[in-house]
């Protein structure tokens, strides 16, 4: 069943700690931060620990790398609707990551979750120096695994045992994350993505078509249990997240909760999850997101059933060469952060719903550096400064370009 947004506050207005703050809002009164910066700090000790960067270590400069997807020709013209304030970076680049890492540091944020795809892959080797610099700014390291491989069911305790040695134990657990529950204990969160999918999907066209990285539910919970038992008792908890929204088969797969990621997953749609998560015994989390504006692909196969993925959030169509639609563009962004996270805040505190129960808080932020889908914080440039080829190639970048950050740093504040 789904639940409208005025039972959703009517829901949180009916008692306890996240309903002053929808109390308020159902009424149009200003949202309470500050009493819910105070009810979480009360139960966490270090608040930035709980909001959580996705990171992108991907990016390539000699030769380029990620930038160029979808026949995008760098530096001028990137696989991503906005110019980067410091253009086609290098994840490599030891001032790229510092930069980054004061941005993030500024931000009140504590923790980033790096994207990874596999033993040795170009992700992996960026880890060191990610976690040397980070760490020189007080920022905790810790990954969500990628859909990097057919066989990845398989090899993931052997590779969440890799991360957990490489860049915990071996460096003394120095920038590792634990994530603290309401009770002081600690213990580290892994995010994966794509893993209950559906067997089988219908094309545009109509036809069956099998799901090559499909894997059973009780696959994943061989995997899973397999994990646990090696790992007992070396940490007060092992928290394994999944981007699923199908709770009953996230539990089934052997997985604490879901973490869900999709910006088009929208905050009115939030409950429901929260909800089905609750009666199943799992956590859950939703985005901090300004909604997507995803990349265009340019080269399309015929007969393909590829469709531009909408802006969102849309609140009509939008001409890109006018600058009053790209500050609308921006208005709507800035409401879909504030949104989402007042929506989780409410949601993750509230004593009817089930994180509350287990000790758990956190939301992680889509994202800090993931320009292809259009989702990043990390700052773009400002519309007058891009230069003439950049400007030609019609990208989207508002007047203030480090305006989704500028927003998130006065929320947080408020906390």
């Amino acid at each position: 069943m789904s639940l409208t947004r005025r039972a959703f506050l009517s829901l949180c207005a009916a008692g306890g700690a996240g309903a002053v703050g929808a109390s308020r809002a159902a009424a149009q009164e200003p949202f309470a931060w500050r009493r819910f910066g105070d009810l979480l700090r009360a139960r966490f000790t270090d608040l930035r620990r709980h909001f959580v960067f996705d990171y992108y270590p991907w990016y390539a400069a000699d030769p380029f790398r990620h930038w160029t997807m979808w026949h995008r020709v760098p530096p001028d013209d990137l696989a991503a609707n906005t110019m980067p304030l410091l253009g086609a970076y290098d994840s490599r680049s030891r001032d790229v990551v510092e930069q980054h890492a004061r941005w993030i540091a500024d931000s009140g944020v504590g923790v980033i979750n790096v994207s990874w795809w596999g033993q040795g892959s170009f992700s992996d080797r960026t880890v060191p120096l990610l976690m040397d610099v980070m760490g020189d700014h007080d920022i905790q390291v810790t990954f969500h695994l990628e859909p990097y491989s057919l066989d990845r069911a398989t090899r993931m305790p052997e590779d969440v045992l890799y991360l957990l040695r490489e860049y915990g134990e071996k460096r003394r657990w120095d920038h590792f994350y634990f994530n603290e529950r309401a009770d002081g204990t600690q213990g580290p969160v892994i995010k994966l993505f794509r893993t209950t999918t559906s067997e089988r999907v219908a094309n545009c066209h109509g036809e069956i078509e099998a799901v090559a990285d499909f894997v059973p539910d009780g696959d994943w919970r061989r995997q899973t249990d397999r994990l646990r038992e090696v790992v007992n008792g070396d940490f007060d908890h092992l928290t394994l997240l999944s981007n699923s929204p199908r709770v009953e088969r996230v539990v089934a797969a052997g997985f604490d909760g879901i973490s869900i990621y999709d910006p088009a997953d929208t905050p009115d749609q939030w409950l429901d999850k929260a909800l089905a998560a609750t009666r199943e015994g799992a956590l859950f989390a939703f985005p901090i997101n300004p909604g997507q504006d995803y990349v265009e692909r340019r080269v399309v196969e015929p007969n393909s059933c590829y469709a531009p993925p909408p802006f969102l959030p849309a609140s009509s169509e939008f001409d890109w060469n006018r600058a009053e639609d790209r500050e609308r563009a921006a208005q709507l962004a800035e409401q879909r952060i504030e949104e989402s996270l007042q929506t989780n805040l409410v949601l993750q505190t509230h004593p009817w719903l089930g994180n509350v129960d287990r000790g758990f808080f956190l939301t992680h932020i889509t994202s800090f550096n993931e320009w292809h889908e259009g989702h990043q914080f990390e700052p773009m440039k400002d519309a007058s400064a891009l230069n003439s080829a950049e400007r030609a190639v019609g990208y989207h970048n508002p007047a203030d370009g480090a305006y989704r950050m500028r927003k998130l740093v006065d929320l947080l504040g408020e906390l």
